[in-house]
């Protein structure tokens, strides 16, 4: 089977090839997908496909004309496709529903302990000769609460290390988890963004969360709240928490997404302008701390979305694919 694989980097054919062994005959494109580079999938079965590439109806329906049977999405979100327009067709997608929740987890919590410690700030003083702390105090981690949005199994592994500091832990989602229910306490959303010390996003991004984070909700939370986001950037309104942060509401904010990071992410522009004003806005606070869609980037992790990948493809290609490698409905507009 021909698969073109888009938005390619060296580490994603080095681990594909590795997971392959020559089962599928991979063809690496370092572009992204659009409906623009569609065109590029003429001659091919499948596509393989990562989070900043543009599945939308247009890109879907090219696909279609070009022949495509599948899309094979290396990740577990699903935001950036038109599954309806996908159902419509009769085009299959999978995904990677589960690589490492490790990563994603012990990323979130970084993000808090360099946020709360200041230890970016700290590591450029040392490097300038400056062992001054002013500007430097933190807070004891044990004895906060910290609220989770979402539990699956990236949300119980974040929620098992802050419970591990002594954090009080409460949760929200529309499905409670035997796992999250051991640690904490699960809150209507409500009570989460007033009791919360650290609130921390390991939910997905669809239609019912999309700015979940906004100006209503920033006005319910406790004053000098901290912010972690390691799941997708359109959960959060820039704008609003920009707001939140000039006003102090917002005492730190952590990120490593962003709503508009597709022009961004996993690029080396450091000799281009910034032509994005808001995200600029967002690196003038010094407690903001934002990294470019890394929590994922473990090697664990991509050995297993290599891996899960690979038995998606040949699954399909076998046609012993079963609903686990497929979106569901129910998922797909879970709130």
């Amino acid at each position: 089977m021909k698969v073109a694989v888009f938005s390619t980097k060296p580490y994603d054919q080095k681990h594909l090839e590795a997971a392959n062994q020559g089962q599928q005959e991979l063809v690496f494109f370092d572009t992204h997908m659009s409906a623009q580079t569609a065109a590029l999938a003429e001659g091919f079965d499948v596509v393989c496909c990562f989070v900043n590439d543009v599945l939308d109806d247009e890109t879907i329906t090219n696909l279609h004309h070009a022949g495509i049977k599948m899309i094979a999405m290396r990740c577990a979100g699903f935001n950036n496709i038109d599954l309806n327009k996908c159902r419509e067709l009769g085009l299959p997608v999978a995904r990677v529903p589960e690589y490492s929740p490790y990563a994603v987890a012990e990323h979130a919590v970084a993000l808090i302990m360099d946020l709360n410690r200041n230890i970016h700030r700290a590591f450029n003083r040392v490097r300038e000769n400056d062992y001054s702390l002013n500007g430097l105090l933190g807070f004891d981690m044990h004895g906060k609460t910290v609220g989770v949005i979402g539990t699956g199994k990236i949300g119980v592994a974040f929620a098992k290390i802050m419970h591990g500091f002594g954090c009080q832990i409460i949760a929200s989602d529309p499905y409670q988890n035997p796992d999250m229910e051991a640690l904490g306490t699960y809150v209507d959303r409500d009570e989460l963004w007033q009791q919360a010390d650290i609130i921390s996003l390991h939910c997905p991004l669809m239609p019912a969360t999309q700015h979940l984070i906004n100006q209503n909700t920033i006005e319910k939370m406790k004053p000098g709240v901290m912010i972690i986001n390691t799941s997708r950037g359109g959960l959060i309104d820039t704008k609003a928490v920009i707001d939140g942060l000039k006003s102090e509401k917002i005492g730190y904010l952590g990120l490593d997404v962003y709503e508009e990071e597709a022009n961004l992410f996993f690029e080396d522009y450091s000799n281009d302008m910034l032509m994005d004003d808001i995200f600029a806005r967002l690196l003038t606070f010094p407690n903001v701390v934002i990294t470019g869609h890394q929590a994922f980037f473990t090697r664990e992790a991509l050995q297993a979305i290599a891996r899960i990948t690979i038995q998606n493809l040949s699954n399909f290609a076998s046609g012993t694919m079963t609903e686990v490698r497929w979106i569901p409905e129910t998922l797909a507009h879970q709130p």
